[in-house]
């Protein structure tokens, strides 16, 4: 081997390992955008999230409106039965007088 083919072989190898280097921070870049873009999406997603929840926050209140409605409800029947009691007692006194 003389050193003209040396030279070629040399340059030949420097060429394709430089195009390789080259590919893989090509690669590299590529990677790094997507990975901000993906983190951008990510930080948009989360305050969706959070206004998601701050918008349903008050359906969780619903239950405790629920238990209140149904406790009122229960007062008010028995209210209503109490009321019925007074009103045959006193239709009962005023029939006897």
């Amino acid at each position: 081997m003389n050193d003209e083919i040396l030279y070629q072989s040399w340059y030949l190898w420097l060429g394709i390992g430089a195009v390789v280097i080259v590919a893989a921070a090509a690669l590299l870049i590529m990677v790094i955008m997507a990975a901000k873009r993906i983190l951008n999406l990510a930080i948009a997603a989360l305050g969706l999230v959070e206004q998601i929840k701050d918008n349903t926050t008050s359906i969780w209140g619903l239950q405790q409106t629920n238990e209140t409605a149904t406790s009122i409800l229960e007062d008010a029947k028995n209210i209503d039965s109490h009321l019925s009691l007074v009103s045959n007692a006193l239709h009962d006194l005023d029939n006897n007088n």
